[in-house]
């Protein structure tokens, strides 16, 4: 009786720890590998610190150009004005120049930086996403180059903070795109739609954090700790 009562303990004692070790994920080689995948597969809920800085310096860089946008700047130019008399044509051209380089670094950054953040949603959603998001990536490039093309196809300076000038683009004015279309209007025009655009972005935004709630706006703003 004492041998059968000490093989009983024995077996509960083994019963037990094998209890333990399956909740405490280290069961056998199945559980460690599903232990493994799920560190592989946890999910990120926000862009990297330098995509979201250079997300933010991109919007803000947009809003201020349009806003120091001057009216009638072709005519002006034409008339004779030195755009360097002029601060917020300046300022206007080197927010444009500003806006140009951080999209070719944000471009160079999606290379190589660190997953961004997946959210389900549905395919048309998904769509039109990938839409709207390529139409700013195009615009984002279109109107500083467009920009160049008014200016150097007309002959005017491109004037910047800090004093710099370029006086001449003969690249641009002597290239056939030069008397493709009158660039000026075409830069406008972009303008304009690169504003509606970020604006309509803008709201799907707040629709996904007030009423989706699936965190597609948090993604992009600060971590909290």
């Amino acid at each position: 009786m004492a041998s059968l009562a000490f093989f009983r303990a024995v077996n509960l004692t083994c019963l037990n720890i094998r209890s333990c070790a399956h909740h405490d994920g280290i069961s056998g080689p199945h559980n460690r590998g599903f232990g493994r995948q799920n560190q592989m597969h946890t999910t990120r809920t926000h862009y990297d610190a330098f995509s979201r800085a250079l997300h933010w310096l991109t919007a803000i860089a947009v809003i201020a150009a349009f806003t120091l946008g001057p009216e009638h700047f072709g005519r002006a130019l034409r008339e004779g004005l030195d755009p360097a008399t002029r601060w917020d044509i300046v300022t206007h051209e080197s927010l444009g120049m500003l806006v140009a380089a951080l999209t070719a670094l944000r471009l160079l950054w999606l290379v190589v930086r660190p997953a961004k953040p997946r959210f389900e949603m549905p395919a048309w959603m998904q769509l039109t996403s990938k839409a709207t998001h390529g139409l700013l990536w195009l615009l984002l490039l279109a109107v500083p180059a467009t920009a160049l093309l008014a200016l150097g196809s007309e002959g005017h300076p491109l004037t910047l903070l800090g004093g710099i000038r370029v006086n001449e683009m003969p690249l641009i004015a002597n290239s056939p795109l030069a008397d493709l279309a009158d660039w000026g209007e075409v830069h406008g025009l972009l303008g304009d739609a690169i504003l509606w655009l970020s604006g309509l972005h803008a709201v799907a935004a707040l629709v996904h954090h007030g009423l989706l709630k699936d965190g597609v706006l948090r993604a992009m703003l600060p971590m909290r700790r």
